[in-house]
């Protein structure tokens, strides 16, 4: 414990940000770091509880006194090493998880959490600086190769493990880049690109293979994987998005989110595509309250829409835990992200009927309706009735749907596997030991448990390649 009443002493404190007008005119990150004294107070704050709810509330399980006490004490050897001891990737982690690890902070019952997750992005970031994370060569290779399918968070943290272990790892890569939701699904303003390549380097560097444009199932045979590898790892993510089947749904200026944040992503990265979707000079409506419709309103403000309003079919959360939200849960609570602050009207308790169209096939407005929520005794919503006499339109000429993932894709790759598949349409595969049906494939990630967290992507990956390591040790 670095400093005992660091905690009665300081209080939470965020690093400082761009101003909203300079910050939409660019798509570059916008959070400073912490000046080093600022750093150190934080770090203070932390309590080292006998019992430490953080270490658990983190699904990667990160040793959050212990790096605290070390950044506290400014040996920042000492804290990258023992970051990097349970995350491959605090880097990404650093800036785009939710943090649960904060929402277990013992100090979080009547004060404001430690900052973990800015404390975790300065460490890696500072241990870069000093040239503490440097490309391990001293890898003695086991004669064992593994094909990872998917470079997204899961597949990475997977093939990193896996290349660890001492077996030689191929991951394959449908689209131009590695990266999967990394690179083409998280703005540049949270995420900057080169930090991913940074990272992808590294692993090179290390001696992990990457194979891009080259998609599972058709244009690479799962037959071949088989036949060349002593085991697979299937990490391709939840990737086909929830519908709004209403009518208009096929006019023009309907989008999903995901294809309209990844059009952006290479705009930023150079690589335009065809019939590319924009904001400028609309009225933006983005379907869903949830993470990804958040980075549709950020991304559509830097487009220049006219306006941007965010529909959620919930009600409106609290502002705060509840009794029926005790400490250290996780709380689900009224969250307003940068994306906000720079400008949203939200709306809560609210359905879309119908997508209006002008003569040429154009969305020009949407036909939506309040909702009244009937809730269980522990005030949870149960079901909803529409409000009479609220039927309205509004303009809208690109609605954006946000509303989140099915299943991962099935056709192709998981179809000509012959993989067993869960009641949810997930690649049916124990958390025990991340094996499917198919005796030297495993998999990890949202393809196996649906779609979820970046960091809950990297615990399966780790976890994933521990049981193929057990596995491969048996030949």
């Amino acid at each position: 414990m670095g400093k005992p009443t660091g905690f009665l002493e300081f209080t939470r404190e965020l690093p400082k940000k761009r101003p909203v007008e300079e910050r939409l005119h660019d798509y570059n990150e916008f959070v400073h770091l912490y000046e080093e004294e600022r750093l150190n107070h934080q770090a203070a704050r932390c309590m080292d509880c006998g019992i430490p709810f953080c270490n658990h509330g983190c699904p990667v399980g990160n040793l959050i006194p212990d790096f605290n006490d070390a950044i506290y004490r400014k040996n920042w050897k000492e804290a990258y090493e023992i970051l990097s001891a349970t995350n491959n990737f605090p880097e990404f982690t650093g800036r785009i998880c939710p943090a649960p690890c904060e929402s277990s902070c013992v100090l979080g019952i009547n004060q404001p959490a430690v900052t973990i997750e800015e404390i975790e992005k300065h460490v890696i970031e500072i241990a870069f600086q000093k040239g503490y994370v440097q490309p391990f060569k001293g890898i003695v290779r086991s004669g064992k190769k593994v094909a990872v399918v998917g470079s997204g968070p899961a597949g990475l943290a997977a093939a990193a493990q896996l290349n660890y272990a001492g077996h030689t790892v191929t991951v394959y890569e449908r689209d131009d880049t590695p990266g999967g939701l990394l690179r083409y699904g998280i703005p540049d303003f949270k995420l900057e690109k080169w930090v991913v390549e940074r990272r992808l380097k590294i692993m090179e560097e290390e001696g992990v293979v990457f194979k891009c444009n080259a998609e599972v199932g058709v244009n690479v045979s799962m037959n071949d994987l088989l036949r060349n590898n002593h085991a697979i790892v299937l990490a391709g993510g939840s990737t086909i998005p929830r519908d709004l089947k209403i009518p208009g749904r096929d006019l023009n200026g309907v989008a999903f989110a995901m294809d309209f944040l990844k059009q952006q992503n290479k705009r930023v990265s150079n690589r335009p595509s065809i019939n590319e979707l924009t904001a400028t000079g609309k009225n933006v409506v983005v379907i869903g309250g949830g993470d990804t419709g958040s980075d549709c309103v950020g991304t559509s403000n830097r487009h220049g829409a006219v306006s941007v309003t965010q529909f959620e079919l919930m009600p409106m959360p609290p502002a705060s835990r509840t009794p029926f939200m005790p400490w250290p849960t996780y709380p689900m609570v009224l969250k307003t992200t940068s994306s906000h602050e720079e400008g949203a009207a939200r709306q809560w308790a609210v359905s879309t009927k119908e997508f209006i169209g002008d003569e040429n096939g154009n969305l020009k407005a949407l036909k939506i309706v309040d909702l009244e929520w009937k809730l269980t005794p522990d005030g949870r919503p149960a079901q909803f009735v529409e409000i009479q006499g609220s039927e309205r339109e509004i303009p809208c000429e690109l609605a954006l749907l946000a509303m989140g993932f099915l299943h991962p894709q099935h056709a192709g790759l998981l179809n000509e596997l012959g993989v067993e598949l869960d009641d949810r349409g997930n690649v049916k595969a124990s958390e025990k030991m991340y094996q499917t049906n198919i005796q030297k494939v495993f998999s990890a990630g949202d393809m196996r448990r649906g779609q979820s967290l970046v960091v809950w992507a990297i615990a399966e990956g780790r976890e994933c390649a521990a049981k193929v390591d057990e596995y491969l040790a048996g030949f």
